[in-house]
């Protein structure tokens, strides 16, 4: 467990810092929309590696959680980094302006639906990525509980039954 919790610390805190010191904006509009959805493809490569995983490991519950644990930040962070790029390209993408917290701030609402009204999209771009992401926040979720459980299952079978050789 101890390895667990290492990793994952270690994982956000390296996505943290590249979120806080990568270059985000100076890009055309449609860089920023290229570069989401490589992003997404991404997060989809990194859950099936994870998913893969959790299906070989010896305790696939624990295995699980971290991939939530690593993969939920990411994905915040991804549409962070989309939302403070777009308005650094277009001021008035957004109510106000959304430096990097406020980035992180206002994906996280949007995950959590609580939407406080504070920072709202206000360009049609924006409010199509915000769309994006509460589809996307919808499979993740689903995926999280359907498939990510599922695997936990399967493997906590096989280890209880294993085959007879």
């Amino acid at each position: 467990m101890l390895w667990a919790v290492l990793r994952v610390a270690v994982v956000t805190g390296s996505m943290l810092t590249v979120y806080a010191t990568a270059p985000i904006g100076d890009q055309p509009t449609r860089g920023v929309a290229v570069r989401l959805s490589l992003a997404l493809l991404l997060l989809g490569l990194v859950l099936g590696w994870q998913l893969r995983s959790v299906i070989r490991s010896d305790n696939p519950t624990l295995r699980g959680v971290e991939t939530v644990a690593t993969s939920v930040p990411l994905f915040v962070l991804m549409f962070a980094a989309a939302y403070v790029a777009i308005d650094q390209t277009t001021s008035d993408s957004f109510t106000e302006p959304v430096n990097r917290i406020d980035g992180v701030y206002f994906a996280v609402t949007v995950l959590a639906t609580v939407g406080f009204g504070d920072i709202a999209p206000t360009s049609e771009l924006t409010r199509v990525m915000v769309t994006v992401q509460m589809i996307v926040d919808l499979i993740l979720v689903g995926l999280i509980a359907k498939v990510l459980v599922g695997a936990v299952r399967m493997r906590r079978q096989a280890l209880r039954h294993p085959p007879r050789l």
